[in-house]
């Protein structure tokens, strides 16, 4: 079964990969079981999101590059809406919770577009 009809949240999913395919360039394919996005292709893709769908708790969410000092800034204001991943989160990657019932599909939308563009470079 893929990510992506995974029966914990299909509409989420489908919001999401609808976001980030939007994106100029973005490209997707499963990476350790998860559904990821890359812009670039080939071996110059370079991955900028990930879902997190129960991967090491109970949690649904979307994992983002971010800039340096983004992390910080967001886990410190909102940390009922964000946390630091396990792996991703020592290259500054943020994870936001998408099982929350106030998910602002607008900000998740923000730092997608800025994840895409910071990583693009």
């Amino acid at each position: 079964m893929s990510p992506s009809d995974r029966p914990s949240s299909p509409a989420v999913w489908a919001r999401l990969r609808a976001i980030c395919e939007a994106l100029p360039g973005t490209t997707h394919k499963i990476s350790h079981g998860e559904l990821a996005w890359s812009v670039g292709e080939g071996r110059k893709a370079r991955q900028f999101a990930t879902t997190w769908d129960h991967h090491h708790d109970d949690r649904n969410g979307v994992l983002f590059a971010a800039p340096p000092g983004a992390q910080e800034q967001l886990l410190a204001g909102t940390p009922d809406h964000y946390f630091r991943p396990p792996y991703y989160g020592v290259r500054g990657w943020v994870g936001m919770y998408l099982d929350v019932a106030d998910v602002d599909w607008d900000v998740v939308e923000l730092h997608l577009g800025d994840a895409h563009q910071h990583t693009r470079g």
